[in-house]
């Protein structure tokens, strides 16, 4: 078997291996067939639960009958945007994400850069400081439970002993104290991996350009800010993204620490959503606010896209 090229010279093929056939399907199909078991499962694990809450919000439907749902349109959502709690809730929400995701970013952002410098023991420290994400979320609120106890807490020994102890010790108790209290616990959880993730971006920063801006006198600040922060800030806007969804999403640690008490002070969305779903039997109410949830998910995804771009475009600094 003989295989003419375009220069006319013959080009023999050897014995009993003759050409290869391209493939039925294609190198077109490949990427969709490697797609499809993750598209299958997003699908029937994600999509059909997502239709379902939506036809939800629009019905009333009690948790004890579920197979009895009345069509009622948009009452429900009419009914939790008239209510002052849930407007209280949606600004506790909001305090909440906000402060989780400013603090944890920025004290990991400290730590990252604590941990880049050369010092003895500077692996063990960077093994020390993951240990409070390791730890599990439920681990976390009942150690945080304890350590805050009005009887035998030790932080409440360690503020007496300052001069800044809580009158009657009931930190998780008072609707003042309570909030802050699981904003701190929240951050010392997420703080460790943003740090980790910030030292991993810092260590691809290249050191002769902080070297070229030393050495025409930038000091230290404006070296950050010309040379390290434009390496890291994709790392940072993708930082903010995960963040702001983790504590949108939040639930445990809230829940075990204050149940989003006293007198609603840490309710956020998913704690009022288990509230109406489990304590009131309400899931159409639930689920409304499920979907208000949603929505400001969408909201923080595409104006984290439109950030994202206006930066590459070079309209944010």
């Amino acid at each position: 078997m003989t295989v003419v090229e375009q220069t006319g010279a013959p080009k023999t093929t050897p014995p009993g291996r003759a050409r290869r056939r391209p493939s039925p399907l294609g190198s077109k199909w490949t990427p969709y067939l490697f797609l499809a078991p993750a598209a299958l499962f997003i699908l029937v694990f994600q999509a059909v639960p997502l239709l379902q809450e939506v036809y939800l919000s629009f019905t009333r439907t009690r948790l004890l009958n579920p197979t009895r749902s009345e069509w009622v349109g948009l009452d429900n959502f009419n009914r939790i945007f008239g209510d002052p709690e849930f407007h209280r809730t949606l600004l506790i929400t909001v305090i909440y994400v906000i402060t989780c995701v400013v603090v944890a970013i920025g004290a990991g952002l400290v730590v990252a850069l604590l941990l880049n410098k050369k010092f003895r023991g500077r692996g063990v420290a960077r093994a020390l400081v993951t240990v409070p994400w390791a730890a599990p979320g439920i681990a976390v609120a009942l150690i945080a439970t304890w350590m805050l106890n009005a009887q035998y807490g030790i932080v409440n020994r360690f503020l007496d002993a300052v001069g800044l102890g809580v009158p009657g010790g009931a930190i998780l108790d008072s609707p003042r104290y309570a909030l802050p209290a699981v904003l701190a616990t929240t951050i010392w959880q997420l703080f460790p991996f943003t740090s980790v993730v910030l030292l991993s971006a810092l260590q691809s920063v290249p050191q002769d350009l902080n070297e070229a801006a030393t050495v025409d006198g930038a000091g230290r600040w404006a070296t950050f800010r010309a040379v390290t922060w434009q390496v890291i800030k994709p790392t940072v806007g993708l930082l903010a993204l995960l963040m702001t969804i983790w504590s949108l999403r939040r639930f445990e640690l809230i829940w075990l620490m204050t149940k989003g008490g006293p007198v609603g002070s840490t309710e956020t969305l998913v704690i009022d959503l288990y509230s109406q779903a489990f304590d009131s039997k309400e899931l159409g109410s639930a689920a409304a606010i499920g979907m208000v949830g949603v929505v400001i998910s969408l909201i923080v995804i595409i104006g984290s896209r439109l950030v994202a771009r206006a930066v590459e475009k070079g309209d944010v600094r």
